[in-house]
């Protein structure tokens, strides 16, 4: 007991320590900072900064966890998405961008205003909302469960104060900053989360006895490591549906996402903004390469030294850090990287769920007064800081992996509407009868699901992974083909 209570106190301190930095960031960012600040930056962000931190952002708890776990089944077949990451990263950076920039947006969803009308732009930030506090939720649950079973549980604290102290630590760097201030903790946060994953390479390679030629030659080697499928057009791990559902999932969750795109917008112009998605995209396709071969060396470890695989592969990285098979640093390492980047993700999701509830729902820019603007603002991002609270005690609650992870699904299902809306807009010129796009919004998602779930009987056992994101987006484009129909209908 003692043993524990001394490796959590260590833990704890470590924590501490990284969170004064944070606070330390954060009252120098702050600093008469106003709702511009809040939402842009004040357009002031330096674009390698920007750059760098977006990595972190990118890469939440769930992926610093689930990356390598993926290499038991999938090998490095994760790698053909992140190529398809670049293609999206192109369109994002030549159309999306520079049309954001043009129109001198604060939200994005501001767009499907000014090209369908009120009804398609409030649909589209109610969509982005539910996505991110689900997801945000999910993920912060994860990261609050393993500080209560590494840190809390030896205190006899409850897992509500564990939630709420950690919702509370990323209030109080970001209520006076906001983008201001995430820009910089990102960077911070990046920082730690690929020293984890590097020391974690490091003393893996140390036990194994290899040098840094030996280590590569070991993981190349090993049956983990192809990274190319082109057999089975059937396999979920099949090139082209990887490569084009990477593009789409890119298009989607970094150009059509409020949170993604707030850093992006905080630079100085488009041409800094596009140097930055240049230079983040690029930097991604090694740094996803580093995750996937330290996975591939936590399941060569384990056969060398006789763990058991656990059953969810997810719990093999933390079982190796935390178990004491290797140098005790690195249980300290681990936690802190998983917080970094945890946070990273769950801060600016908080950042950009007031800036969209601010702007899109209340419609906070129509207010005259500065200081009622200001007040707003405030107490919408308490509002969502208690909300996330709520929420990740459901999911405590519920106590049900399998559930859960449905819910976190439906949550993956409502980008597929925001890729069809914006994809009318852009490649069409058509009005639509804005009344009713909240229907084909929400009725886009139930058809992918039923499509889904009898794929394999209907279309000769093919069986749909990622790209249920593109066929959700092409159901709500023809729903809105339909609602253009409607309204030519109408005006005639």
């Amino acid at each position: 007991m003692e043993t524990q209570q001394s490796s959590a106190a260590l833990i704890l301190i470590t924590i501490g320590i990284y969170f004064a930095i944070l606070f330390l960031i954060s009252f120098n960012t702050g600093k008469k900072a106003d709702n511009a600040a809040f939402f842009l930056g004040n357009k002031k962000s330096p674009w390698f900064v920007v750059a760098f931190g977006m990595i972190g952002a990118s890469l939440s708890g769930v992926t610093f966890i689930s990356v390598p776990g993926w290499v038991g089944s999938s090998q490095f077949s994760y790698m053909q998405m992140v190529l398809g990451y670049l293609a999206g990263y192109i369109v994002v950076a030549n159309i999306l961008m520079p049309m954001y920039y043009r129109l001198n947006l604060t939200s994005i969803y501001t767009y499907l205003e000014k090209r369908f009308g009120t009804v398609a732009y409030k649909t589209g930030s109610w969509f982005f909302l539910l996505s991110r506090v689900i997801g945000a939720s999910f993920r912060l649950y994860l990261v609050a469960s393993v500080l209560q079973l590494t840190v809390f549980d030896a205190w006899n604290i409850p897992f509500y104060l564990t939630v709420t102290l950690t919702i509370l630590l990323i209030w109080l760097y970001t209520f006076k900053g906001g983008i201001k201030t995430i820009i910089w903790t990102d960077t911070l946060q990046t920082l730690f989360m690929l020293m984890a994953v590097g020391y974690s390479v490091y003393f893996i390679s140390v036990s194994m006895n290899l040098n840094f030629s030996s280590l590569i030659e070991t993981v190349r080697e090993s049956k983990y490591s192809q990274i190319f499928f082109f057999d089975d057009w059937r396999d979920k791990r099949f090139f082209l549906k990887q490569f084009i559902a990477g593009a789409f999932i890119t298009i989607v969750m970094t150009g059509l996402d409020q949170d993604m795109m707030q850093k992006n917008l905080s630079c100085k112009n488009i041409g800094e903004a596009k140097k930055n998605m240049y230079w983040f995209s690029l930097i991604l396709v090694p740094v996803n390469l580093l995750f996937l071969s330290l996975g591939a060396l936590l399941f060569i470890f384990a056969q060398q030294n006789g763990i058991s695989i656990p059953a969810q592969s997810d719990n093999l990285f933390p079982l190796i850090a935390g178990g004491g098979y290797l140098h005790p640093v690195l249980t300290v390492l681990f936690i802190l990287g998983l917080i970094a980047a945890a946070y990273s993700s769950a801060d600016s999701a908080l950042t950009a769920l007031t800036t969209s509830f601010s702007v899109d729902i209340l419609e906070i820019n129509k207010i005259k007064t500065k200081q009622k603007r200001q007040n707003i603002r405030k107490l919408s991002h308490i509002g969502f800081s208690i909300l996330l609270i709520i929420v990740i005690l459901i999911f405590r609650a519920i106590n049900d992996q399998n559930v859960i992870s449905a819910i976190f699904t439906v949550a993956g299902y409502t980008y597929g509407p925001l890729l069809g809306l914006y994809s009318f807009g852009l490649f069409t010129k058509y009005k639509v009868y804005d009344k009713y796009v909240w229907i084909v919004a929400v009725v886009s998602p139930v058809i992918t699901y039923i499509i889904n779930m009898y794929s394999q009987d209907l279309l000769w056992g093919y069986k749909f992974g990622f790209e249920l994101l593109i066929l959700n987006g092409l159901i709500t484009f023809a729903g809105m083909g339909i609602l253009a129909i409607l309204k030519k209908h109408k005006t005639d």
